[in-house]
């Protein structure tokens, strides 16, 4: 009996090898990743689904977050990089921190997206006269250098430093660089619900002194009226915290900033509504001409570029650099 299995196989092959083999090789085209992504031109997220306002206000338009789009290297792909307008072909080492895990990067990445919404939401309530009430602030590891000598681990909530708390990064970086090059540093933290204890040295570099760490803000507060953010657990980053912060301040008043117009951005933003730089402006600017949107804000910093882009694509959406939250809804407000 097996030997007729084993026979029925071998004919098999024999009979179908050319076929097999072209199986195997495309397989092996597809699934072997090269060290290398490719950016292509992204899309828009609509954030009026996402961004739920207790009893808030509804747009006629819609306010819309960009994004680019990035695919593993394998070698089709690699190929068609050579050849299709606007696929980029990037090492893979070029878009990581040295030394980190992936594991680390998704970690770190995630907490940059929830560092965000909170800027997003506090600003935003801020600037149109809602009420916020702080109740913490946490800060938390994204990310540690190849330096630091610590058993420190990126989403470590730091509760304590030498005994001392903190309640913003700037008093803790003034902290680390009042103590003595090689001193320990002793840090009570929290990690997956519970309390431990961590220590770093200190170390010197450009004239500084540093323990090795970088540290994003994590807010506990309540809002009124209350609002709720959905993101997909695929989701990362802090390059949508402008237009996230438009589409809150839009539910949050009367009027209506967006006039029946499609609006397009992207941008970081801080607690105080200062718009920052942001990568990739190429792929969301195109991507956004391709989803037919009136208008596509920008930060400062990334303007010339983006009109570079704008020039040589004849793109005819209306590119608008902003600098705060304030100029982009001063902006929105101007434009018919």
């Amino acid at each position: 009996m097996v030997n007729k299995v084993y026979e029925k196989i071998k004919n098999y092959i024999k009979e179908n090898y050319k076929f097999l083999l072209t199986i195997v090789i495309l397989i092996f085209l597809f699934f072997y990743e090269m060290p290398f992504v490719i950016y292509r031109p992204g899309g828009t997220i609509d954030l009026s689904s996402r961004v739920i306002v207790e009893d808030g206000y509804e747009t006629k338009g819609s306010l819309n977050m960009a994004y680019v789009s990035m695919m593993k290297g394998n070698i089709p792909f690699i190929l068609l990089s050579f050849v299709l307008p606007n696929w980029d072909l990037v090492e893979a080492k070029s878009i990581t921190y040295e030394d980190e895990t992936v594991d680390d990067s998704i970690v770190r990445d995630r907490l940059y997206l929830e560092e965000g919404l909170d800027n997003a939401t506090l600003s935003a309530y801020k600037f149109a006269n809602k009420e916020v009430n702080i109740k913490a602030i946490h800060h938390v590891v994204t990310y540690i250098t190849k330096d630091a000598q610590t058993d420190l681990e990126v989403g470590d909530v730091i509760l304590k430093v030498n005994d001392k708390e903190f309640s913003t990064l700037s008093d803790l970086q003034s902290y680390i660089n009042s103590l003595k090059k090689d001193e320990e540093v002793y840090f009570r933290i929290l990690r997956d619900g519970e309390e431990k204890n961590c220590k770093a040295n200190v170390y010197e570099i450009e004239g500084s002194l540093k323990v090795g760490i970088s540290i994003v803000n994590k807010f506990e507060y309540e809002t009124e009226p209350k609002i709720t953010i959905e993101t997909k657990a695929s989701e990362s980053g802090s390059s949508g915290g402008l237009m996230t912060a438009l589409s809150i301040y839009n539910a949050l008043t009367e009027k209506d900033i967006t006039k029946g117009r499609k609006i397009v951005g992207t941008g970081t933003i801080d607690i105080d509504g200062n718009v920052g730089e942001i990568g990739g402006i190429k792929y969301k600017l195109l991507g956004a001409e391709k989803a037919k949107s009136d208008i596509f804000l920008c930060p400062y910093e990334n303007y010339e570029e983006a009109k570079d882009v704008k020039e040589r694509n004849h793109l005819e959406l209306k590119l608008i650099p902003v600098k705060t939250l304030e100029e982009a809804i001063s902006a929105l407000e101007k434009e018919n």
